[in-house]
């Protein structure tokens, strides 16, 4: 990794959506997390995907301090979001250090499983975030209608559209639903203008920053297996593209995370 110069960034920040249950993090948590201290990164939510994801997120969060579990089962693995499922999902819910529901959502990419198993499947994580007064973490892939619909005629009011790759419009149609916007890597990438643009039209109180590691992992780094450490390069790219400082936005960021997840206000 190339040595970040830490004066650029002189503040703390939190990563809203890291994977370090995946396999490919997994197997050295304690140095990921220490290098993302190095970084500044003192906060992170580990984000469940599926029923090991949950298992391992919890076990992250609870064994370090400043780190948080969101749990659910992303739309590629709705397939095994079965009722048993669902119910353990509803006792993982209530444990200590769980701050979010998901990820969840819609990714009309891939052919399987069915749309009609994902709108289930979402429907019932929507259900939970409300039962359990918690915010609801999104994944909207080539599915924004059906996206929006589902999450106004639930009535939540609370969550994140992760890793954001949408429409200014899209943007605010979420935020008007309540939704803070969370930018990855993806908004440092050279033809990612309209991302940028949709950042532009995001109230400041409504932002929130991400890694999504090990994927997507910001310029310079691309193509590579991103880490939380790397959320700083996220930083600085939406810094620039909203005339802030990175400092400004770290502390603003880091801000709106607290109150949409640990209701620090």
């Amino acid at each position: 990794m190339a040595i970040y110069d830490l004066t650029k960034t002189p503040a703390d920040s939190y990563d809203t959506h890291t994977h370090l249950n995946d396999d490919k993090l997994y197997h050295d948590v304690p140095a990921y997390i220490g290098r993302a201290n190095e970084f500044r990164v003192m906060e992170m939510n580990i984000v469940g995907y599926d029923a090991t994801g949950n298992e391992r997120a919890l076990e992250i969060a609870q064994a370090h301090d400043n780190i948080y579990a969101v749990l659910g089962f992303q739309p590629e693995d709705t397939a095994d979001f079965d009722e048993a499922a669902a119910l353990l999902l509803s006792h993982q819910l209530e444990q200590e250090k769980v701050v979010g529901v998901g990820e969840t959502g819609l990714d009309y990419y891939w052919d399987t499983p069915s749309r009609e198993i994902q709108k289930k499947a979402f429907q019932t994580h929507l259900a939970l975030a409300k039962k359990y007064d918690l915010p609801v973490i999104i994944h909207n892939r080539d599915a924004f209608n059906d996206v929006y619909d589902i999450v106004k005629a639930s009535g939540v009011t609370k969550g994140v559209m992760h890793s954001f790759s949408g429409t200014p419009e899209q943007a605010l149609a979420f935020v008007d639903l309540g939704m803070h916007i969370s930018f990855s890597g993806v908004v440092t990438f050279k033809k990612a203008e309209e991302v940028r643009d949709a950042a532009r039209a995001v109230p400041l109180d409504r932002i929130l920053v991400e890694t999504d590691a090990p994927y997507l992992a910001p310029t310079p780094f691309r193509g590579k297996d991103n880490e939380p450490a790397l959320v700083k390069y996220v930083i600085d790219s939406l810094a620039e593209t909203l005339t802030v400082t990175p400092k400004a936005l770290s502390e603003i960021t880091r801000t709106n995370a607290h109150r949409l997840f640990l209701n620090h206000e």
